[in-house]
């Protein structure tokens, strides 16, 4: 049997606009919708672990409504197998503004939903996942993603990961970003990975080992940065579940996010 990796988490209705600039205040600004799809860091990681390894099991909850539906078919059209919590009433939706640099501010609409540990989903098929990756959830669902050998957690969980009192073997997040500001938790992560943009990243080991990783050139002309930092931990965490040491795995993972720096939206292919 092939690789077998999985995803909890969550998924954001996502439209990417373009525009010259971003507005002043009260100004009144023309855009160009350029992508529109299910995104949040759930479901992108999810497709690009589904091209990586032949499919990706991905734990979530959807909305009852248009966008929720048109989530499903289109995820299970790139290689995603659903497993679906009850439905909430609607589903989460964000608007991605990026400018001519390629930079992207994006704006989040509503409560995302995000599965649970106590809901009847097939959590013990996880005991025989090489790994998974967790974006969105409460301790109990955490905990249920702790049953694969490798379990990898965006920093923006950090919280949760310290709720749950659970050990994880990589944290993932930005060095840029606010709400992704690594406190250690009672049980440190095998590894902290920070992103730094243009400037690669750096990774510290349970070990006291800390070390950069180089940026990696994009194949081609940047064109939006949307998506760059989910692929980038979707390789990341297929890489260490096939066994690759930190450094092969963040080389891998920084290639990954490079491609995507230079296609329109979070994915390889545009719906």
């Amino acid at each position: 049997m092939g690789l077998r990796v999985a995803v909890v988490g969550h998924v954001e209705w996502t439209t990417i606009v373009r525009v010259t600039r971003l507005p002043t205040a009260g100004e009144i600004c023309p855009t160009d919708r350029v992508w529109e799809g299910p995104a949040g860091g759930g479901a992108v990681a999810a497709v690009r672990i589904a091209a990586l390894t032949g499919g990706c099991d991905f734990f979530t909850r959807l909305g009852d409504d248009a966008e929720g539906h048109q989530t499903r078919k289109t995820l299970q059209r790139y290689g995603v197998r659903l497993h679906t919590a009850p439905p909430a009433p609607s589903t989460a939706r964000a608007l991605s503004v990026v400018d001519e640099s390629g930079e992207r501010t994006t704006l989040t609409i509503g409560d995302r939903p995000q599965p649970t540990g106590a809901e009847p989903l097939p959590w013990t098929d996880l005991d025989d996942f090489d790994a998974a990756y967790f974006t969105a959830g409460d301790p109990e669902a955490l905990k249920q993603a702790r049953r694969a050998r490798v379990l990898v957690v965006t920093l923006r969980e950090l919280a949760t990961v310290a709720a749950a009192g659970i050990g994880v073997d990589a944290l993932v997040g930005s060095a840029c970003d606010p709400a992704e500001q690594y406190r250690p938790p009672a049980v440190p992560p095998r590894l902290l990975v920070r992103t730094d943009g243009a400037r690669g990243g750096s990774y510290l080991r349970d070990c006291g080992t800390t070390g950069r990783y180089p940026v990696v050139a994009p194949p081609g002309p940047p064109v939006d940065t949307y998506g760059i930092g989910d692929n980038f931990v979707a390789s990341l965490t297929v890489a260490l579940g096939s066994g690759s040491d930190p450094d092969t795995a963040l080389r891998a993972a920084a290639a990954d996010g490079a491609a995507c720096l230079a296609t329109r939206g979070p994915y390889r292919k545009v719906f």
